[in-house]
């Protein structure tokens, strides 16, 4: 992912599904070609990584009854 396109999800209305080798992860900040991150699942476990291994996998589509 490019540096461009990870600081457009952070600013994003939208959750955006968002991986880091397979692991779903919230992006909290960009910095160069880095990018702190949480997996959704361990929110407490920050960590910071290449901005090489993240993807996007598309939006969450949430219906509102």
């Amino acid at each position: 992912m490019d540096n461009e396109r990870a600081e457009k999800i952070i600013q994003s209305d939208v959750f955006v599904n968002v991986n880091y080798h397979g692991i779903p992860v919230y992006i909290q900040e960009v910095n160069h070609d880095k990018a702190k991150v949480f997996p959704l699942d361990a929110l407490h476990h920050e960590q910071e990584v290449d901005l090489a291994g993240l993807y996007e996998s598309g939006p969450i589509i949430l219906e509102v009854d």
